[in-house]
C-alpha cells in the first residue's frame, strides 16, 4: 500500500511541482498550522448571537479533533511520513515532528467544513475549497500520504458530529 501511495505522491511531484506551486503550497499549508485559522473562525462565529451555536460547534469539534487526531490516533498508529521513506524529495517546509496518520491539518480543516455544513451555514462551501487546497498541500509537500489525508477527512466528520451534538445541548434555541 505504501508503494502505491508513494507513487501518487511522486506523480504529484513530477506533474505539479513548479516554482509557483513551490512558493504557494508552503503558504497554503501554513494556514492550517496549529488550527489557528479554524479557531479564529469559531471565535468569530461565537461572538455573533446569530451564529453562536455554529461557533460553539466549530470550537467543540476542533477540541475533539485535537484529542482524537493529535493525541490518540497519531500515536496509536505511529505511521512514518513519506518524506522519511523517500528522503530524495527536497522538503519545502520543516519536517513535521509527529507521526503521519491522520493529517492534522486536513482533520482540522474538514472538522470546520463539516461543522459549518451541519449547522447549515453557507460559509461551508468557501471553507471547503480552502480545506481541499490545504489537504492537497500536505501531499504536495510530501509530508502526508493520500490515506493520511482521507483519514483526516474522516476524523473531521466524526468530530463535527460530536461538536454539533454538544453545541446543540448548550444552545438549543439557536
Amino acid at each position: 500500500m505504501a508503494q502505491m501511495e508513494l507513487a501518487v505522491l511522486d506523480f504529484i511531484q513530477e506533474f505539479f511541482r513548479n516554482p509557483f506551486m513551490d512558493s504557494l503550497m508552503p503558504a497554503v499549508t501554513s494556514l492550517g498550522d496549529a488550527g489557528f485559522l479554524w479557531i479564529l473562525l469559531g471565535l468569530a462565529l461565537l461572538c455573533s448571537r446569530k451564529y453562536r451555536r455554529t461557533g460553539a460547534a466549530v470550537l467543540l469539534s476542533l477540541a475533539a479533533d485535537l484529542v482524537i487526531c493529535n493525541l490518540l490516533l497519531k500515536n496509536m498508529v505511529a505511521r512514518v511520513r513519506p518524506c522519511d521513506l523517500n528522503p530524495a524529495v527536497q522538503l519545502l517546509i520543516a519536517r513535521p515532528s509527529d507521526f503521519s496518520f491522520p493529517s492534522g491539518h486536513t482533520a482540522a480543516a474538514f472538522t470546520s467544513v463539516f461543522s459549518l455544513y451541519r449547522e447549515n451555514n453557507r460559509l461551508w462551501k468557501s471553507v471547503l475549497v480552502l480545506a481541499a487546497v490545504i489537504a492537497f498541500s500536505r501531499m504536495y509537500l510530501y509530508v502526508h500520504f493520500p490515506t493520511d489525508v482521507l483519514g483526516g477527512v474522516a476524523v473531521g466528520w466524526v468530530c463535527a458530529l460530536a461538536g454539533q451534538a454538544v453545541s446543540r445541548r448548550l444552545f438549543p434555541q439557536a
